[in-house]
This record gives structure tokens, C-alpha cells and sequence, in this order.
């Protein structure tokens, strides 16, 4: 009798063991790189770049491109992705996902849709960016093979991490961040936004890059502005620039101003900081924004000694003055063009004073094209390289 219930836990206790149930293997996946999402008429069509694995090697020099984009149509997006089972020769899989981008007509007539679906879906993660594409489709987007870096997606990110950390005029939003900001209390968001430039046909070939000069290239222009769930439009590379220096986003960017008489400096921003508070004057709303900048000089085109503490107070002045007039300009832009406020001013005032912002919050979209801003830049120049004057001045 002892042996028989310890035989009977013994086979219990194996089946117990048994994990594996569920294993995919990787010979039977589909490794989904980047998934684009546009509008048709009667649907939605997707876009599914999967790695070839094959192909991945660092010496392997092979026929075959080292992604294939497979395009389906459904009336939801749900459905459009089990289609894809119909074309590709494996089940797709997401988990690996770096990449989702919107074409332009879809983001323009909301995204919501796309993440309600991924928000869902257990087999997505939520640590891929977002993009949409200027003037284009995601689909022509994702068709674009890269030189230099084989999968295509991972070239989309590694150029828009780059430009957040070294240029300024991107911004990464993952899954969580797009709903956190589109699900606030002003549902606004921006999205880096890609354009294809050249020839979308040559884009395509295999040879596009094997070429000294490639004939479609990837290119990051800006930001996208969303109200709510709808693309409203763009700001251009530079007032994307100057929206990342008002939401503390800058790491590190390039300013170029004129000298005092013929020529330019150009200076490298290494610190910024910024500060905004909100205050009520009678009830009336105000916002004040403070941004302190540290800087070094990168290049000078003209006769000046950086070698006199005059001389850098000039430039501090001249660089100060060079972004509290961009930033101010970006302000109005936002404010007369879009009537959004992707600037969170408002969350700034209603941590200020919640009763009196209580009292404005339901004409706040309305108030916010006249919000009085004060912009104050302070900047200190606290480098001049290995060489203290221009070649010309010495």
C-alpha cells in the first residue's frame, strides 16, 4: 500500500513538472520587428516587418533581404493580424516589437483603435516607440530598407534615441506613455514624426543598400501634435527642439548665433534645466518659465578673444536671448495653430492652486491661446575647448 501512493505522488508530482506545454520553438516563429498601421476604406491595413533570421549574421552575405514586410487588410486590427497567418509561412510574433508606426491618414482620423488592440493583447509589451509618418504611409515606411543597420526598425529607433540624447528633436513615448498622456485631463500628445525621402520604388531593393548614395532614406522632421487621439499637424525640427527644452527633455543640442560685427559661434548645450510654475493674478492664470543652461564653445567663425570674461558674458547673453526668442515663438505656435496644450501648463496650474484652477478647467482650451508665458534663460558658457581663440583671431 506504501508503494502504491508513493508511486501514484510520483507520477503526480511529474505531471506537475511538466512547464513545457506551452513552449513555442524559435524554427516555428515569425519575429515581428515593427508593425505599421494605416486607414483604407473598408479597414485597416497593417504592415508586419519580420526578421529573417537567416540573413541576421555579421559575415553572412546572402540573397535575401534581412526583413520581409508582409501587408493584410481587416476591418479590425485584430483581425488583419490573424490574417497575416494566411501569408506568412509562421505565426507572427510580437514580444520582440520595437517599432509601431501610423501613417498619416490614420493618425490623422485617430489612434485610438490601435491602442485599445495593444493594450489588450498580453503578447504585446509596452516598451516599443511610437512614430508617424509624414506625408506618407507606414507602409511605405517600413518597405524602406537601411544601409548600415540591417533591420530597418531597429535603424527608426537607434536614429530617434540619437536625436532625443544628442540633437533634441525627438521624443521616445512607449504604450504606457501615449495612454497616460491621451487618457489626461487635456488628451494631447506628440509623436516623433518620419518623412521618406526619395524614391519609395527604389526604396524597396535590395540594392538601395549596397549604393555610396542611397535612393530613399529615413529622416526624423519633427513632431507630431495630437488632440486627443487625432494628428492636428507638425512642429518643425526646431520647434520640436524648443518644445523639448520646455519640458526639460534636452540632454544635449547645437546653438549657432552671430557674432558682434560678421560671423557665428556655435556652442554646445550640455545641461538644461527647467523650471515652470503657475500662479492666478485675480483669477487670472499666468505661467512663468525659468531655464538655466550650461554651455560650451564649439566653434567660432569670427575675431573675438575668448580668452576675456567679457567675451562670454557676451555669448551667454546672445545664446539666451537666442532660445528664450525660439522658445517664445514655439509657445505661440502651439498656442495659435494648435489651441492644445501638449505643454502641460495647465497640470502646472492646477498644482498651484486647485481651487482657482477648479473654476477656469472647463474654458482651459479655450483660455489657453491668450496665456500670458514669461520666459526667463540664464546662461553660462563654462568651456572653450582645447583652444581658446579662433585660428583667425590668433
Amino acid at each position: 500500500m506504501k508503494k502504491s501512493l508513493i508511486v501514484i505522488f510520483l507520477v503526480i508530482f511529474t505531471l506537475l513538472l511538466s512547464g513545457c506545454w506551452s513552449k513555442r520553438e524559435l524554427s516555428e516563429l515569425a519575429i515581428v520587428s515593427a508593425l505599421g498601421i494605416d486607414k483604407v476604406d473598408d479597414g485597416y491595413s497593417i504592415s508586419v516587418q519580420i526578421i529573417n533570421a537567416g540573413e541576421m549574421s555579421e559575415n553572412k552575405s546572402g540573397s535575401q533581404a534581412p526583413v520581409t514586410t508582409y501587408h493584410v487588410t481587416g476591418k479590425s486590427l485584430f483581425e488583419a493580424i490573424r490574417k497575416l497567418t494566411a501569408s506568412s509561412p509562421r505565426r507572427a510574433y510580437f514580444t520582440h516589437m520595437q517599432l509601431v508606426v501610423f501613417g498619416e491618414k490614420f493618425a490623422s482620423e485617430g489612434i485610438a483603435d490601435a491602442l485599445d488592440f495593444m493594450a489588450r493583447d498580453q503578447a504585446i509589451r509596452s516598451d516599443f516607440n511610437f512614430v508617424v509618418a509624414y506625408n506618407s504611409t507606414a507602409k511605405d515606411i517600413l518597405n524602406v530598407l537601411t544601409p548600415i543597420e540591417k533591420l530597418p526598425a531597429k535603424k527608426i529607433l537607434n536614429s530617434a534615441l540619437a536625436s532625443q540624447d544628442a540633437w533634441g528633436s525627438t521624443k521616445f513615448v512607449d504604450t504606457e506613455d501615449l495612454i497616460s498622456e491621451l487618457g489626461g485631463e487635456h488628451k494631447s500628445t506628440v509623436l516623433s514624426a518620419i518623412e521618406l525621402v526619395g524614391d519609395k520604388e527604389l526604396g524597396k531593393r535590395p540594392d538601395n543598400v549596397e549604393r555610396i548614395e542611397t535612393s530613399a532614406v529615413l529622416h526624423f522632421i519633427g513632431l507630431g501634435v495630437f488632440k486627443k487621439d487625432k494628428l492636428l499637424g507638425y512642429l518643425t525640427e526646431s520647434e520640436s527642439i524648443y518644445y523639448n527644452f520646455l519640458m526639460n527633455n534636452i540632454k544635449n543640442t547645437v546653438i549657432n548665433t552671430s557674432c558682434p560685427n560678421e560671423g557665428s559661434i556655435t556652442t554646445e548645450i550640455g545641461k538644461s534645466k527647467t523650471t515652470i510654475q503657475g500662479e492666478f493674478e485675480q483669477g487670472i492664470p499666468k505661467i512663468n518659465v525659468k531655464i538655466d543652461v550650461e554651455q560650451n564653445v564649439a566653434e567660432v567663425k569670427c575675431a573675438i578673444d575668448l580668452s576675456k570674461e567679457k567675451t562670454l558674458k557676451m555669448i551667454d547673453k546672445k545664446t539666451a536671448n537666442f532660445i528664450k526668442e525660439n522658445i517664445e515663438k514655439t509657445i505661440n505656435t502651439i498656442k495659435d495653430n494648435y489651441q492644445v496644450d501638449i505643454l502641460n501648463f495647465g497640470e502646472v496650474l492646477h498644482k498651484e492652486d486647485y481651487k482657482a484652477w477648479d473654476t477656469i478647467k472647463d474654458d482651459w482650451l479655450t483660455m489657453f491661446p491668450e496665456l500670458e508665458v514669461n520666459v526667463d534663460v540664464n546662461v553660462k558658457t563654462t568651456g572653450t575647448a582645447t583652444l581658446v581663440n579662433s585660428i583667425e583671431k590668433e
